[in-house]
């Protein structure tokens, strides 16, 4: 057995990486690194392989769907599992579904026998799998740095996840073009990288489960719905998380697309602009790392999440491949100070026993974003993928305005009850 987990260290001067002095979160951030390596290596792959066996939209949708619906299911159970049980536990064996899918795939595209239906397979098995790695390793993070430091060591996890998308999609892309590699071979480097962030989480200290239940699990799901629907600020903001994402980062979806049929380019400028976004969520990381866990968060926040939907709705109007290229860019950046702040204002809104549960809801939006990709690629079919991202951008923005303004209303209301008393 690992030993106990140490006591959080506290920082010693407001630093862009402090969570990093804490020695077990920086083997989490490792192990983290190289799964993201994989899981993003992996999605770029699995449209491209989708695209190629089907050349059709609704095909990349469907296999979108898949995967959201699996995160559907497993992800308040994940969430339950991460409450209920030790997180390592829970990381190791997600993390090790994952690995296998990937494996697998590689192994049936090198022999020439890959089916629509397998790849279909390996994205409802990993879909299932992140449904569990996510919570656990988001509520783990604040276990081993505490909660003065949470939105800092949530927003370094962001980081790797996004330093990882600026080198996996090219990387991946690049392989899958070369002849003697191909997409078997790609698929299976990203299963290397798993195997290796499986090594960096065996390292992880043993920590106590926080909740003790006698409860089935559905039990616990509900009780966790309860906590939130209890709480306003915390139920809107789950709510407009699931609509930013749901609708705005389903642009990823859709690129390979977009790229080799509407700019007319190949496999690797697919993992080319796929990487603009993280270059934009990489410039963002440093600064926004500082100020996570300020009083600044909440109002960054909700400007990220604005602009990230005004510069999916730009990306809609791009017309050439580089303009495109610059665009996602910009949406990188709102896109992670977007995730990084909402996921860090939920935790902080919750007490131990739920954070593994709150933040399987918060997850809910990725598992959306799945589902909602068969319809828009549906509808990109009928009125073209252009107008299409231009209406998911839109409904983005408006969200966070709607949210914006729901705040606000509740903000001067507890003004005035407040001087009337």
């Amino acid at each position: 057995m690992s030993d106990p987990i140490p006591p959080p260290v506290a920082p010693l001067a407001p630093s862009a990486f402090s969570s990093l002095r804490v020695p077990a979160y920086r083997v989490l951030w490792w192990g983290g690194l190289f799964s993201f390596m994989s899981v993003q290596m992996q999605f770029l792959l699995r449209g491209i392989l989708a695209w190629n066996l089907t050349e059709r939209e609704s095909a990349l949708g469907l296999t979108y769907l898949l995967f959201g619906m699996a995160m559907l299911v497993s992800t308040p159970l994940g969430g339950v599992a991460t409450d209920r049980f030790p997180k390592k536990r829970v990381l190791l064996l997600s993390q090790g579904v994952i690995t296998i899918a990937a494996v697998g795939m590689g192994i049936v595209v090198s022999l020439g026998v890959e089916q629509f239906w397998m790849l279909l397979l390996a994205a409802v098995a990993q879909g299932g799998a992140f449904g569990f790695y996510g919570p656990a390793r988001v509520a783990f993070a604040s276990d081993l740095v505490g909660r003065d430091q949470l939105g800092n060591a949530i927003t370094l996890a962001m980081l790797s996840m996004n330093g990882t998308r600026v080198f996996a999609p090219s990387l991946a892309g690049a392989l899958a073009g070369i002849a003697v590699i191909g997409i078997g071979g790609a698929y299976l480097v990203s299963g290397a990288f798993s195997v290796f962030s499986l090594l960096a989480l065996l390292r992880l200290p043993h920590h106590p489960a926080a909740l003790k239940s006698t409860r089935g699990p559905l039990a616990d799901i509900a009780d966790g719905v309860r906590y939130v629907k209890q709480r306003p600020k915390l139920r809107r903001l789950m709510l407009t998380s699931f609509v930013v994402i749901m609708f705005g980062f389903n642009y990823v979806a859709f690129l390979p697309a977009l790229v080799k049929d509407v700019f007319g380019m190949g496999d690797g400028h697919v993992g080319l602009i796929s990487s603009a976004s993280s270059l934009g969520a990489v410039a963002v990381s440093v600064p926004l790392a500082k100020r996570a866990d300020s009083a600044q968060a909440p109002r960054i926040m909700l400007f990220a999440g604005f602009f990230f939907g005004a510069g999916v709705f730009a990306l809609g109007l791009s017309s050439t491949f580089w303009l495109a290229f610059a665009v996602i860019a910009v949406v990188g950046g709102g896109t992670n100070a977007y995730q990084s702040l909402s996921n860090t204002l939920a935790l902080a809104m919750s007490d131990d026993a739920h954070q593994g549960r709150v933040q399987s809801l918060m997850q809910l939006s990725f598992a959306g974003f799945g589902i909602a990709a068969l319809p828009l690629g549906a509808l990109a079919e009928v009125i073209g993928l252009r107008p299409t991202i231009q209406i998911m951008g839109a409904v983005a923005s408006v969200a966070m305005v709607v949210f914006w303004l729901l705040e606000r209303a509740e903000s001067m209301s507890s003004t005035g009850a407040a001087s009337r008393t």
